[in-house]
Formats: structure tokens, sequence, C-alpha cells
């Protein structure tokens, strides 16, 4: 079964590219300028969220260099222990709203210091799979987009990042 799934995502992704150019060319479009269009507006997108993913990877690498979500962490130790929640999440919940790259840091000490089969490190796994980068994804699609009225998004995706994180301490604490 694992081989079957093992070669079916090995092929999935040249099939979907073989449909598409296959379905240009039924459509009698030209696909090679469609695509070097698309392209060149991906290019242009990338330019115009440029300022606002620097500014995210700065600021986050500022926090973590200066010691201010050890604080934090430190601040929100009694709720979080409380909670079931080990207080040195509490800094990795916070940064993943903003960058998944930098949380992933965060992680990484986390297994180096607790290891990856502990109760920490099994909350930190599926806290890392059922969160999203809230903040990033706003600003970088909707930037994107043009949007400027975001309604109820930041409450749907903190409401959505605290259940998966109440998520991940039930089901890391079922599994150890």
């Amino acid at each position: 079964m694992v081989a079957v799934l093992s070669n079916i995502s090995n092929i999935i992704i040249p099939v979907i590219i073989f449909y598409v150019v296959a379905y240009g060319l039924a459509a009698r479009s030209n696909v090679y300028e469609d695509f070097i269009k698309g392209a060149k507006d991906g290019f242009y997108t990338v330019i115009q969220i440029m300022p606002t993913l620097i500014g995210l990877m700065v600021a986050v690498g500022v926090l973590r260099a200066s010691g201010f979500l050890d604080f934090v962490g430190g601040l929100f130790s009694g709720a979080a222990a409380r909670l079931g929640f080990s207080s040195e999440l509490v800094p990795l919940m916070l940064i993943k709203m903003f960058s998944s790259s930098a949380a992933t840091g965060l992680v990484l000490d986390i297994f180096k210091n607790h290891g990856p089969d502990s109760l920490i490190g099994l909350t930190t796994s599926i806290m890392m799979s059922c969160t999203e980068t809230i903040f990033y994804t706003m600003s970088v699609y909707f930037l994107a987009a043009k949007v400027t009225k975001t309604r109820y998004t930041l409450k749907g995706a903190l409401l959505s990042t605290f259940a998966g994180i109440a998520a991940s301490i039930i089901l890391a604490g079922m599994l150890v």
C-alpha cells in the first residue's frame, strides 16, 4: 500500500502538468505564451509583496534575537501550565502566526532540547500542522488581491488557530 501511494505521489505533478498543457492545446491556445504571461504576472506579484515579506522576517528575527519571546513565554507560563501547555510552546504559537520558517527554527530548538517523541515534541509537531501563518497569509494574499476590507478573516483565523492548538494538546496527550 505504501509503495502504491509513493508511486502516485511521484507521478501526480507531471500528470497535472501534462493535463494542463493538453487542455490548453485542445482549447487552441498558445500554451507557451500563456505560461510566460502567467510567470511574468507572478514575478510582478512577488515584487509587490517583497517589502511585506522582508518586514515580517526582520521583525520575527529581532523578536527572537532580543529574548522577547522567552520573556513572553515566561509571562504566560502559569496560565499555560494550567491548560496543560508547556510555556516553551508560547513563543512558537506566537511566531507561527507570523512566520512558518521562523517557527521551524523554534521547532528545531524544541526537538533538540526535548526530543521529537516527547510530549512537548509531539505537541509541537501537531501544532505546526494544525495552525496557519495568519498575519503572513493575510498580508501577502490580501495585498496581492488588493483586498482592503478583511471583515471577519482575522477573528476566524485566530479562532481556528486556537482550535488547532487545543487539538494539538489533546492529541499529543493521547499519544503519550
